[in-house]
């Protein structure tokens, strides 16, 4: 017999990827079919499907996988899905994954650059700093090896020459901290313009840190993000 309320936590999970995938649009943070997201669903997980354009996605289109890659049902995940798989399973304590090539976490992505503490909100994604994992292949189980290091007693990291990356308790969550990371790549990126940040010191940032227990977290039914400007 089929559990009605294991399908209505599916739908709902299908209809969230959908919405995140455009909110992620709508806030500038991806373009065309750039960037994916994933959502835990017990022993599977749920991702955006390959090339399609968030404009165009359904619930219907979102691809059900297992923890190994495996395909339950139909459709073609997105090709990054080996990244998503890896850090669900390897992570119990996150329950989506939101990827994006966003202006100005991937310039600095581009520039190999781990972001450091030259703002305090930086313990946002975690740490004292947001690690960069090194170039690897778009996909590869070498780039997924990278982030998981990268992310190690993180939820933010970015992908050398590629995009960024930002987990969370759920699809808000993750959503809301790929936002507060771009913004801090752009700040970053306009402290280096204007000669270098000072960077705060590691006791001011184990401050910091100690604050942040629990800060920030966003839940599904939170409202949504609304776009500046």
């Amino acid at each position: 017999m089929i559990d009605s309320s294991l399908l209505a936590q599916e739908r709902s999970l299908r209809e969230q990827l959908m919405d995140v995938s455009n909110q992620l649009v709508f806030l500038g943070l991806n373009r065309g079919t750039s960037g994916n997201c994933s959502a835990r669903l017990g022993e599977y997980l749920l991702i955006t499907p390959s090339g399609v354009p968030a404009k165009n996605l359904t619930p219907e289109a979102m691809v059900k996988l297992d923890y190994s890659g495996n395909i339950v049902g139909s459709g073609k995940p997105s090709s990054e899905w080996q990244f998503h798989c890896d850090i669900l399973s390897s992570r119990p304590d996150i329950h989506a994954v939101v990827h994006t090539h966003s202006l100005h976490a991937t310039s600095q992505a581009c520039m190999q650059n781990e972001i450091p503490a030259f703002h305090y909100m930086i313990a946002v994604a975690g740490g004292d700093s947001i690690r960069c994992a090194p170039y690897e292949a778009f996909g590869s189980k070498a780039l997924s090896v990278g982030a998981i290091k990268a992310l190690k007693d993180r939820l933010a990291c970015l992908l050398a020459n590629h995009g960024l990356i930002a987990l969370g308790d759920d699809l808000n969550g993750a959503l809301a901290l790929a936002l507060e990371v771009e913004t801090l790549c752009e700040q970053y990126t306009y402290a280096q313009l204007l000669g270098g940040p000072h960077i705060l010191s590691k006791s001011q940032m184990d401050e910091v840190l100690e604050k942040f227990q629990g800060y920030g977290v966003r839940k599904n039914s939170d409202p949504p993000l609304e776009k500046n400007g």
